[in-house]
């Protein structure tokens, strides 16, 4: 729609396991750095994968003058809180009085909160008389009573960091969740910037913020077999490309931006970072956690992204790839990538800033995009690190493991979710 409304991006902020800001986390990914370590947040000795890239030396205070408020909020509502407040600074709408809260709505992805997990297996202990195999439900739930915590719970809600971020900054806007799992920060931005478009609201904060790193969490995708289990050398295993990759590295953290219409943002004297072009969503319609081996769904999102945007295939300067380091998304994104740009595609340069942070979830769309706007503004793409044994059925140029000078006017940044969900958009320099 060539009268639609433009929207363009005006603040950012992140917490993540390569920086709580976003200048920290763009040197950590021209330095090639690995936020992947040892398990902390529980004891995962046990486990197949002990590893995970987590958020390390973080202090909600340090960002909220409340930060005492939220502490029972779950990881990823505390996450969120930090970068959502650095985004609104980062645009000057943190308390101006010039800016009408009605005119601010969020729209994250965002995951399930804090899980109280030791309650819940000594309940469930207690719960089983001596020489039984069985619990009891009277006895669990007399002890759950007891040991279980009401805000805790609530907490666990996936629209809460929403909710609470709303709370926190009174942005009395539209309040929306998505939740498509490693999809649902694109997928944020992509339906926030369409509310903007068609009038819907003047300015949104969107993006996401997720941990899974819990005992369900490495249980579940442990159980699906999609996680790596190279333990024997963590920071070498988020190896996006490579022919030896065998599984994804779990991460958490959050990364929030400021989406405004751009009429709005040249009136008030904001400083604009970019401009959201282009937005495609498709579904695979295929497998849960398999994408279609021929890349449809994604191919199909990243022509969408492309036609929206106006702008001419050849002109996307990088991409920022979903790249997981599992052996079925890595190459059916390669395959998507020659669906849509042919020839072209082999000229195009690709990176994964997974293989640094690992898998931010409902948090990774919207961290890498930050990560290319950054690299647009800079004129350097951040690399592919442990890029190693080229497989033939990904032969595309993954800027292995050294940044590259290059100035971009327009990228592609990719998501791809369990369940088919695909979300591709498109992001020019204004």
């Amino acid at each position: 729609m060539k009268n639609r409304r433009r929207v363009v991006i005006t603040g950012m902020g992140v917490v993540t396991p390569l920086g709580h800001n976003v200048p920290d986390l763009f040197k950590s990914q021209l330095e090639g750095q690995s936020g992947v370590g040892p398990i902390l947040h529980f004891d995962a000795r046990t486990f197949p994968t002990k590893f995970a890239s987590q958020v390390k030396n973080f202090d909600l205070a340090k960002f909220m003058p409340d930060g005492a408020h939220w502490a029972h909020c779950g990881l990823n509502t505390r996450f969120g809180l930090a970068a959502a407040r650095q985004a609104l600074d980062d645009a000057g709408l943190l308390d101006n009085p010039r800016i009408d809260p009605a005119d601010i709505g969020v729209y994250l992805g965002s995951g399930e909160g804090g899980h109280d997990f030791k309650s819940l297996v000594e309940s469930t202990a207690r719960a089983v008389p001596d020489n039984s195999y069985s619990a009891d439900p009277k006895l669990f739930f007399a002890h759950s009573r007891r040991t279980f915590n009401g805000r805790h719970e609530f907490e666990m809600e996936m629209h809460t960091t929403t909710g609470r971020i709303a709370e926190a900054f009174n942005l009395q806007g539209p309040n929306m969740t998505c939740q498509t799992a490693c999809a649902a920060s694109s997928q944020a931005i992509g339906e926030a910037t369409e509310l903007i478009r068609h009038g819907d609201a003047e300015m949104m904060l969107s993006g996401g913020a997720h941990s899974m790193i819990h005992p369900f969490g490495v249980t579940g995708f442990n159980l699906l077999t999609a996680l790596s289990t190279y333990n024997e050398n963590p920071q070498k295993a988020s190896r996006p490309f490579d022919a030896s990759r065998n599984g994804f590295v779990l991460g958490e953290g959050s990364g929030i931006v400021v989406l405004e219409e751009l009429e709005h943002a040249i009136k008030r004297g904001a400083h604009i970072y970019a401009e959201v072009t282009g937005y495609g969503t498709t579904a695979d319609a295929f497998r849960v956690t398999d994408s279609h081996e021929d890349g449809r769904g994604a191919a199909a999102a990243i022509r969408n992204a492309v036609v929206d945007s106006g702008v001419a295939p050849e002109s996307i300067g990088y991409v920022n790839a979903h790249g997981t380091s599992t052996k079925v998304n890595d190459r059916a994104e390669t395959l998507a990538l020659k669906t849509v740009f042919g020839e072209y595609a082999y000229k195009l340069p690709i990176s994964s800033s997974k293989s640094m942070l690992g898998h931010l979830i409902c948090a990774a769309g919207v961290v890498e995009l930050i990560i290319s706007v950054t690299a647009m503004h800079q004129g350097v793409l951040p690399p592919t690190i442990n890029y190693e044994n080229p497989d033939p059925e990904c032969d595309l140029d993954y800027i292995p493991n050294e940044p590259r000078q290059k100035k971009i006017d327009h990228f592609l940044t990719n998501s791809f979710g369990f369940g088919g969900q695909n979300i591709s958009l498109v992001v020019s320099r204004y």
